[in-house]
């Protein structure tokens, strides 16, 4: 609702900032759109605090109510609007229908915005090791990063970097030697080349001599050794295979799959060009260091080569970024990880300033925090596909529990969807830093603020469009939409561009999460009061209208998550 102040000679960009939708309150109708004072004032600072709510009464007053604007009063340093309701209901009703896969991403917020290239790196387990919980938050938390950011207008790259070189795949080497089985491995690639892993590391704690040969062939791996190498490129292969099916199970894909092993020899580049600008230092170890404070201070020590002249994890991460940056030239990239990686990744991003590339101001890392307790029937997690079965098996079992539960044609594939909702939810509820204990019931209690009630609310509004038909459609008169329940959702959806803002400015979901959990709890009380059936025509048309663009809302901010809605549960 583009509404003039002329009165306040002020640019419009600041208008837009400080104009927002109020947020739906349970207990009173509320206004429309507030205007905060402070933030049009901040330009001259010598307000009083009391003096803002003079300046708001004195700006309501001044401002006039007309064809659009039915109301205006003052809050707590903010002058408030309520908007004519017909108005209001034609104006965000067409917009929903009209835009789409697109309401919300087309406001002013985002105007002007420049297109820009985004790699985003996440995901990224280690072949041969367990796929653990952190590499699981690493993949939905990116692939929302991602789909958020192309969902934007940006053009997205989307990196799965691969811990597919080191010591590991000496013992890897020696171990697939002594109890590979070629069935095995092409049928179940990572569940195989890790049993062989777990097996192979208890031999070398043991056997002087399987630790040796696994050292000789990690290093004919590193010389280019041909049969060393092809057998190395299998694993590789098979498991890269696998991971695709799996990703597809989670609705997540990769531009490309990268690893350490393609910086062997340009690590072995950035540790030539540290020495020319004379930033290397050689320990008494016979190891290269660089030191960042420039002054010795233990903290700042980053070791960038074994005193065996190979390369490390920091080396493998400087010739990663300069490579990408070379072939994308990004204008941002995020990583996504723990935590855990925070002085890492900071240690990188300064290593690489400090040589000379200014573009690391446009790296960044969002990390984020650690999950205890997550375990499936056969224990631990080990692999990706044991969560995604164990969140089947559950959601099916509680399915089975349910009255309600339709037949369908493929309960398996609904009960996956439904479960991987359940855990995305739980995991984007909080802020993405913090730790939490994981708990399979709280996932998926029915009642209250879970995923499974976002499914469940996209369901039934699937429903009511085909138990009613869109012959309804057509004939909509926005004046049947005047009840509290229909005007609250009216307004609720109004606000979706400022929730979508907020999380492009913080890269957080949880804004978005408690945005459709909010929308599915006034979807769920406007569904008990405002029957379609019995109704007249032009009532239960205008009805209709209002489930219709709430379930379109709610699809949209469920796929930004990266989850796929379903149409019966």
């Amino acid at each position: 609702v583009e509404y003039r102040f002329r009165v306040l000679n002020l640019p419009p960009e600041n208008l837009i900032t400080s104009i927002s939708a109020v947020p739906v309150s349970q207990k009173e109708e509320v206004a429309d759109f507030q205007l905060s004072v402070d933030s049009l004032l901040e330009e001259d600072n010598d307000h009083s605090r009391p003096d803002i709510q003079v300046q708001a009464k004195r700006l309501a007053e001044k401002l006039r109510c007309d064809t659009v604007v039915s109301e205006i009063s003052t809050g707590q340093r903010t002058v408030n609007f309520k908007i004519n309701r017909e108005l209001l209901t034609k104006t965000v009703l067409q917009q929903v229908i009209e835009d789409g896969s697109k309401y919300g991403l087309k406001s002013e917020l985002f105007s002007g915005l420049p297109r820009k290239k985004i790699v985003v790196e996440f995901s990224s387990p280690n072949v041969a090791k367990k796929f653990h919980v952190g590499h699981l938050r690493s993949t939905i938390i990116g692939n929302f990063i991602a789909n958020l950011k192309e969902a934007l207008g940006h053009q997205v790259i989307r990196i799965n970097y691969l811990g597919d070189w080191g010591m590991q795949f000496g013992l890897l080497g020696t171990g697939f030697q002594l109890f590979g089985y070629e069935e095995k491995l092409q049928s179940n690639p990572l569940q195989h080349l890790f049993e062989v892993y777990v097996q192979v590391n208890k031999e070398a704690a043991d056997d002087k001599s399987v630790a040796k040969s696994a050292r000789e062939f990690f290093q004919r791996l590193e010389l280019g050794d041909v049969q060393a190498l092809s057998l190395w490129q299998r694993f590789r292969d098979l498991s890269i295979e696998e991971y695709v099916r799996v990703y597809k199970r989670l609705g997540v894909y990769f531009d490309e799959y990268s690893g350490e092993s393609f910086y062997r020899e340009k690590s072995q580049e950035v540790l030539k060009l540290l020495e020319s600008k004379g930033l290397l230092l050689k320990t008494i170890k016979g190891t290269a260091v660089v030191d960042l404070s420039g002054n010795g201070d233990p903290s700042s020590i980053c070791t960038v080569m074994r005193s065996d002249g190979t390369s490390l994890y920091a080396t493998r991460d400087l010739a990663a970024a300069i490579d990408r940056m070379d072939k994308y030239n990004f204008d941002t990239m995020i990583y996504v990880t723990d935590k855990g990686q925070k002085k890492h990744f900071q240690q990188v991003f300064q290593m690489l300033k400090i040589m000379g590339y200014d573009w690391a101001e446009r790296c960044q890392h969002v990390p984020f925090g650690v999950v205890q307790g997550m375990k499936t029937r056969r224990g631990d997690v080990t692999f990706l596909e044991d969560v995604l079965n164990e969140i089947q098996l559950r959601m099916l079992q509680n399915m089975a529990s349910i009255k309600t539960t339709k037949e369908l044609k493929n309960p398996q594939e609904t009960a996956e969807r439904v479960g991987l909702a359940a855990l995305i939810i739980q995991d984007f509820k909080g802020l993405l830093l913090s730790d939490y204990k994981f708990s399979w019931d709280r996932v998926f209690q029915s009642r209250g603020d879970t995923g499974v009630f976002l499914q469940y609310t996209h369901a039934r509004l699937h429903s009511l469009e085909e138990t009613f038909g869109c012959g309804y459609l057509n004939d909509f008169n926005t004046a049947c939409l005047q009840e509290p329940q229909s005007v609250s959702i009216l307004q609720h959806l109004l606000r979706f561009d400022e929730v979508l803002y907020k999380s492009s400015q913080d890269l957080q979901p949880r804004h978005i999460v408690s945005y459709l959990l909010t929308l599915s709890h006034l979807a769920a009380v406007a569904h008990k009061t405002l029957q379609i059936k019995d109704s007249p025509p032009e009532v239960a048309g205008a009805r209709l209208h209002l489930f219709k663009a709430v379930r379109s809302v709610l699809g949209n901010g469920m796929k930004l998550l990266g989850i796929t809605p379903v149409c019966r549960m």
